[in-house]
């Protein structure tokens, strides 16, 4: 998929929103993806995996043996990687504040993990999931997403692959401009700041 492709889907979705936000790692924005609309749709979210699944190197989609996403927002994103490489797929998962495996869950010692999110913007709920993965006895050895907000800084310490790169600025809630600074944020994630 083309990066006007994928911007197509988001907006056929209604989920690229406009306004002011505040983003699960504290920033503010005025640009959100509700990447949970673009997933709501069946066939959207499995083409979504499909052309992210074809952005992963051939050598490390071999061997992939298990999709671990981070609840909330990687769970569908999550599944549908799993379907996409014909793996099974399961989420961590943060009920007390850290990520753990729940639901009998359970990964063997080494497994090869494939990381899925849904947005990345700092990488903090990402490398929290890995921290959890690796823990748990994973062996994390790449990490995708649908959105790479990182303006491609991001770290994770595995290598990464977005299926796109969006660079909308992020605000420290000091740094706001005038026209954020002006409306109150609305928090639309699945994790409070």
């Amino acid at each position: 998929m083309t990066e006007d492709e994928i911007l197509s889907e988001f907006r056929a979705a209604e989920a690229l929103l406009e306004g002011h936000f505040l983003l699960s790692s504290g920033r503010h924005s005025a640009y959100y993806l509700q990447c949970a609309r673009l997933l709501m749709n069946p066939e959207r979210a499995s083409r979504i995996a499909v052309a992210i699944a074809q952005k992963l190197p051939r050598d490390i989609r071999s061997q992939i043996e298990i999709v671990v996403s981070p609840a909330m927002g990687g769970i569908i994103i999550g599944h549908e990687m799993g379907r996409a490489l014909s793996v099974d797929a399961l989420f961590v998962e943060r009920p007390e504040g850290v990520f753990g495996l729940r639901r009998g869950f359970a990964l063997k010692e080494g497994q090869k993990v494939l990381m899925v999110e849904d947005v990345v913007t700092t990488g903090l709920s990402s490398r929290e999931a890995i921290k959890a993965i690796e823990d748990a006895g994973g062996e994390v050895i790449a990490a995708a997403s649908i959105v790479d907000r990182s303006a491609g800084s991001v770290d994770l310490g595995v290598p990464f692959f977005p299926l796109i790169e969006l660079n909308f600025p992020t605000y420290a809630p000091d740094e706001l401009p005038p026209e954020l600074a002006a409306s109150e944020a609305v928090k639309p994630g699945s994790r409070k700041a």
